[in-house]
């Protein structure tokens, strides 16, 4: 992380307790987390590599010989106690963590992030303790960002929006679609992103009707349209926005898919509010989108949320459940995909603030550049 980005400390420790809170909802009396994002999320843990098993009282955090210094440092500085243990195989995990389960009684497994494999493992290592599947349940922590979370994520959207600023001019020299991937990758790292928040999408002319199109060699033309999704990463937080643009005048064909993907834009923005539920953002979207008689053409939901992952909690689309509350940081990005013409989409994050909602990406949404 670049030392001129000032970001606020995070609670880390305060979170096991809210996830113990948590327990006796679930069924359980203890947690094996095995989704590295959620132990990212409860001991600020960055490696590649650990499980951590949350008792009543204790936790246990097991990892191997590469983190045995990073995990002592990092679970220090984020104030989280726990009992830390290097096993290098799998059957030293056991080892260390079977006597500590065979008091738990009834032992949630992360239905998400246990593979059939693991749970037959974990059947024969925990004999004595009742298997449990939770549904999300660090992931419900997660769904409502801190104010240093959404720092964070705020950080990337600016990082992002400046790097834009800087490569649109270069579109006029007709780079090809992977030349300006690589240099938006380049530009958010020199800003102070540790990477991309996933493999960036610029797709001209006909790619643009694939809604995930992986750049390729052709060269971005004249009047073309050219969709441009991507995101970077700061402290582990994620962001993500998409513009579509044209060097000089599309057309008038073109405008009209442009505007009317705007508009939708606008509506699922301004259906964004606390209380809100998912699928009335998708519907507020998709209506504008459907009144215009491209509904088949917008083919994927309207959004979804942003934080340590890309795509986390809560889902905006048909068949998404759930209300967003304060806190929440959520994507709108309604588009068409016209097969053989391209496509267009527009997508913004935001996060719900008491009276609304925030849009954390703020560059324009000019299409012609």
């Amino acid at each position: 992380m670049s030392p001129t980005l000032d970001l606020p400390a995070m609670d880390v420790a305060a979170r096991l307790p809210r996830l113990r809170a948590r327990f006796a909802a679930a069924g359980v009396d203890a947690l094996l987390v095995t989704r590295l994002p959620n132990i990212r999320y409860l001991t600020g843990f960055t490696g590649s590599a650990a499980v951590l098993l949350v008792g009543p009282d204790d936790t246990w955090f097991v990892t191997d010989g590469r983190y045995r210094e990073q995990s002592r440092e990092q679970l220090d500085g984020a104030g989280v106690t726990a009992h830390i243990e290097i096993a290098p195989t799998s059957a030293a995990q056991r080892d260390v963590l079977a006597p500590v389960v065979a008091g738990c009684g009834r032992l949630g497994l992360e239905a998400h992030g246990v593979t059939w494999a693991h749970q037959r493992t974990y059947a024969e290592w925990f004999a004595n303790a009742e298997l449990v599947a939770t549904d999300g349940i660090v992931e419900a922590l997660r769904r409502v960002k801190e104010p240093a979370e959404v720092a964070r994520i705020r950080a990337a959207c600016a990082i992002a929006d400046d790097a834009l600023g800087e490569l649109l001019p270069t579109l006029a020299g007709s780079p090809t679609e992977r030349e300006f991937a690589l240099e938006l990758e380049f530009a958010m790292r020199r800003r102070g992103a540790s990477g991309t928040s996933f493999d960036p999408i610029v797709a001209s002319g006909p790619n643009g009707a694939k809604p995930h199109a992986r750049p390729s060699d052709r060269r971005i033309g004249r009047g073309e349209l050219v969709v441009i999704d991507f995101g970077c990463v700061v402290d582990g937080y994620c962001s993500d926005m998409t513009r579509t643009v044209s060097v000089g005048d599309p057309g008038a064909d073109a405008r009209r898919v442009w505007d009317v993907v705007a508009a939708s834009q606008r509506a699922g923005r301004d259906a964004v509010r606390a209380g809100v539920e998912c699928v009335a953002v998708d519907r507020a979207s998709r209506d504008v989108i459907d009144a215009a008689g491209w509904g088949e053409a917008f083919a994927h939901g309207t959004g979804h949320g942003v934080g340590l992952e890309i795509h986390e909690a809560p889902r905006v689309a048909k068949t998404a459940s759930g209300t967003l509350e304060v806190g929440a940081v959520v994507t709108v990005e309604p588009g068409v995909y016209l097969p053989g013409i391209g496509g267009v989409r527009i997508e913004d994050t935001l996060v719900v603030t008491i009276d609304g909602a925030e849009a954390l990406t703020e560059f324009p949404k000019d299409p012609v550049v």
